[in-house]
């Protein structure tokens, strides 16, 4: 008997339809009845951090990491929609990919990561 992958994340939001809403619009993450999404299989990583990480910000409790097939086109289109799109080649991971960093509207981090081929 083991887990087979993570079955929803929660969170709470001062305005959860408008939140849900961006979420569907700009990463079309949760627009089926109840924020159901299908995803491709693929790896996902699970990992505590200290409580002092300088990873994501000091007032917020997590950052979601989402995975993604095509980073420069979805980091284009989020800028065109004049969503700041922040990238450092410093975070690139030969073997584990390329990310980005954005925010929703309320404030959440997000990572956007493009593993790398076999990644």
């Amino acid at each position: 008997m083991a887990v087979t992958g993570i079955g929803g994340f929660f969170f709470r939001a001062r305005e959860p339809e408008a939140l849900r809403a961006w979420y569907v619009k700009h990463l079309g993450v949760g627009s089926a009845p109840y924020g159901i999404w299908e995803t491709m299989a693929g790896p996902s990583v699970f990992a505590p951090f200290p409580a002092d990480t300088d990873y994501f910000p000091e007032d917020r409790g997590f950052m979601l990491n989402l995975r993604v097939d095509d980073l420069e086109g979805l980091c284009a289109s989020l800028r065109a929609a004049g969503i700041a799109v922040i990238t450092n080649p410093e975070w690139d991971m030969p073997g584990v990919g390329r990310f980005a960093r954005i925010h929703d509207p309320e404030g959440n981090p997000l990572e956007l990561w493009q593993p790398d081929e076999g990644g």
